[in-house]
């Protein structure tokens, strides 16, 4: 009906640091909502459901305030604790593959508990963004299903945390942190409070219903919530989501398969790239300092650049690797440059790393046995058609790609509706307010080429994986 958008700062710090002010979300909030209710006819609102990023850690007092600025999921400080974890044995750890990714929550705060002693003492609530903006909505700390299940050590078989495992991680006081009452996607958190819905320019008296991680939601929204269908979110970074049987096979490279974390009776894969639409960002704003019109520009002539003869090859690891290496030590390289390369053939070289990034994940996973019979692309990358041709003819599969401007909101819309009743499953619900798609069919040259491409990407990988760990140390300790 109608859609809104308000910016708000990042700070990037040295040497692999990302943080946020929550305030500025729910100012971003506050800004946006009354603007695109009015756009929608000024609607009265039955329910509210959020998708926010995933891993982005804010540490409260008991009344929501922040004690400090959010790490944000792309933050890389907690790489030792993420190492830690792989030394502990754990059934819940099977979940993600034995270990914990340096992106995630649990590494976050055991980092802070390290070497923040005293805010870490002074916190009374370790939570994520979503958790934050649905405090600030219905006025009480929940954590969703996918959100504790994926990212929190939660066991999501017994609804249970794991203070023992806490323990083991040296924060046993994380269990008594964290939001207490975990509640599946589609469950009722509460009524929006007075005080919020003035905030926001609310008509009538609405629900907030439980959401999740942006991109998963998505898969509601792209009905790929069977087994044999993946979801590709091309973004700043990529994500890959997929969901097998609860069989108990083992699958690796991936975080995942986690039990229930979606929908009951599940388990989900979830594969990707830290870096994908941020390394081009990178490339043509914060490198060559264009502007939006400079960026296109630079996109068209890139265009016209022949991949496959650019004598450059890139590797799209700027902030680490999550599939199929999960290695936060590796770094972007681009080697074989010459004097006669220019803008057009660098940014077209990490084009092609993204796009190569993006098949070797969803090979890698059928290497293992996944079925993928049914992919879904859907954003950012469908602002950038150079890049979304890549990925189509990297993976060379036919592809749906989605014409809708936004998944994650199809997706929360699907929730909000199976927590007003109105489906008898949100599953039914999923099946009803699928997003529409235009199929789009890859090249079959080029996905050859891209083929012959990728061995050589993985074997540049392999060899320049010591050196990539040893810059990694010595940028962390800048």
């Amino acid at each position: 009906m109608a859609t809104g958008e308000a910016r708000y700062p990042t700070s990037h710090l040295p040497p692999n640091r990302a943080e946020q002010d929550p305030e500025d979300w729910w100012s971003a909030l506050c800004a946006t909502l009354p603007d695109v209710l009015a756009r929608a006819g000024d609607p009265e609102v039955a329910a509210i459901c959020v998708a926010a990023f995933s891993s982005t850690v804010v540490v409260c007092d008991r009344s929501g305030r922040p004690l400090a600025p959010a790490i944000l999921w792309m933050d890389a400080r907690a790489a030792d604790e993420a190492n830690f974890t792989e030394t502990i044995d754990h059934p819940v750890l099977a979940y993600s593959g034995g270990s914990n990714a340096v992106e995630w929550l649990v590494p976050k705060a055991m980092w802070l508990a390290k070497h923040k002693p005293d805010l870490w003492a002074r916190t009374d609530v370790v939570c994520e963004a979503l958790d934050f903006i649905n405090f600030r909505l219905a006025g009480r700390w929940v954590g969703s299903m996918m959100n504790a299940t994926c990212k929190w050590n939660y066991d999501s078989r017994t609804k249970a945390f794991c203070p023992d495992l806490y323990e083991a991680f040296g924060v046993p006081e994380l269990a008594e942190k964290l939001p207490q009452h975990v509640l599946e996607i589609g469950a009722v958190i509460g009524e929006v409070t007075a005080e919020a819905r003035a905030a926001l320019g609310i008509k009538g008296r609405p629900i907030v219903v439980q959401g999740g991680i942006d991109a998963h939601m998505g898969v509601f929204g792209a009905g790929t919530v069977s087994p044999g269908a993946m979801l590709l979110i091309g973004g700043t970074s990529n994500v890959h989501l997929t969901q097998v049987p609860d069989d108990g096979r083992q699958i690796s490279g991936v975080w995942g398969p986690y039990p229930n974390a979606l929908t009951p009776g599940l388990r989900m894969i979830e594969g990707g790239q830290v870096s994908a639409g941020s390394i081009l960002n990178w490339l043509a704003r914060d490198l060559f300092e264009l502007d939006e019109m400079g960026f296109r520009a630079l996109c068209d002539a890139a265009a016209d650049v022949d991949f496959r003869k650019t004598g450059l090859l890139a590797l799209d690891y700027w902030m680490g690797n999550r599939t199929p290496y999960r290695d936060a030590r590796l770094r972007g390289a681009i080697v074989g440059f010459s004097l006669s390369h220019d803008r057009p053939t660098i940014f077209r070289a990490c084009v092609t790393a993204v796009a190569l990034g993006a098949a070797n994940v969803v090979f890698d996973l059928e290497r293992q046995g996944v079925a993928i019979d049914r992919l879904v692309l859907a954003g950012g990358i469908m602002q950038n058609p150079l890049w979304l041709e890549a990925t189509i003819d990297a993976i060379g599969k036919p592809v749906s790609v989605a014409t809708g401007d936004n998944l994650t909101l199809y997706g929360n819309a699907v929730s909000a509706a199976a927590g007003l009743g109105r489906f008898g499953s949100i599953e039914e619900a999923a099946g009803s307010l699928t997003a529409p798609a235009e199929l789009r069919r890859p090249d079959e040259e080029r996905h050859a080429q891209y083929v012959d491409m990728l061995a050589t990407y993985q074997e540049l990988t392999e060899t320049l994986a010591p050196l990539l760990h040893k810059l990694s140390a010595v940028g962390e300790n800048r």
